[in-house]
């Protein structure tokens, strides 16, 4: 049995970090922001057993990619005795926030829980995923959302159609460097989401990224002529929204050379879900 199913991107809106937890986390406040725009995983189930990762692009050792060890969870979990052969297509840039990694990791549990039928509810993968990464949940939810705690609490949202030009600097940041960094804010005021969609948020994370990869402030200034410039969680990616995929794409056509982009859709309902065939 074979399944090909997407791993889509997101973005944060906003982040805002509110307090520092006993355990090393940060409470936070954010709005996922689902996009049409995913890397690709093929699982192919077996009765060997085995997981066979084939990823020839993150350079990330197979035992600690999120696709292997989200897999190894769900056996452990299921006491599953199946195996499977899975191939990873990466479209997503690794470090740039649109939780490439998180995501994977979520279409993985989806994706072997129908082919093993391990008959697992969304809410039991998504404490598996919990336990690999604090965005995992969220792709396995499948809907863009208000999300508090370390983003584990969920609740979704519905948001209107927008096209997002999202540019990629040459960085690569490091989530743990920032959240260590003694510059960072981790007390503002938490807020509704009323007062967001009223007023709008900001990353408190900008100020730290920027310092540290002065090419990600580049990449704002430069995307601030055209529209609102913003950080998507602890970056690299800086991202602006259009009202249509023209405006966005005409933007796109001017970046320079040195930098990368995409255009893509926010959508309320992941990819992931639409793609997954009705029988699971």
């Amino acid at each position: 049995m074979r399944l090909s199913l997407p791993a889509p991107a997101k973005l944060n809106l906003f982040l805002h970090i509110t307090g520092r937890r006993e355990d090393g986390y940060h409470n936070l406040q954010t709005l996922f922001q689902l996009l049409d725009y995913s890397d690709l995983l093929d699982f192919e189930r077996t009765d060997t057993g085995k997981i066979c990762l084939t990823d020839e692009q993150t350079g990330v050792p197979v035992t600690e990619n999120l696709i292997f060890r989200a897999a190894r969870c769900l056996q452990e979990d299921t006491g599953c005795g199946l195996g499977a052969n899975i191939r990873l297509h990466k479209r997503l840039p690794m470090g740039g926030g649109l939780g490439g990694g998180s995501s994977n990791a979520a279409t993985t549990l989806v994706g072997l829980n129908a082919l093993w039928e391990t008959a697992l509810s969304k809410q039991q993968l998504m404490a598996i995923g919990e336990k690999l990464g604090a965005d995992i949940p969220l792709f396995i939810f499948g809907q863009s959302a208000w999300a508090e705690g370390i983003g584990e609490q969920l609740t979704a949202i519905e948001l209107p159609p927008v096209w997002y030009l999202i540019v990629v600097p040459d960085a690569h940041v490091s989530t743990g460097k920032i959240f260590a960094h003694q510059g960072l804010t981790r007390n503002t005021h938490p807020i509704k989401i009323r007062a967001f969609l009223e007023r709008g948020g900001s990353n408190d994370c900008q100020a730290v990224v920027e310092s540290l990869y002065p090419q990600v402030k580049e990449a704002r200034l430069w995307l601030a002529q055209f529209t609102e410039a913003r950080l998507t969680g602890t970056g690299a990616c800086l991202f602006g929204c259009f009202d249509s995929d023209i405006a966005a794409r005409s933007v796109l056509e001017q970046l320079p050379h040195q930098w990368q982009g995409f255009v893509a859709k926010g959508v309320n309902q992941s990819p992931l879900y639409q793609q997954l065939p009705s029988k699971y």
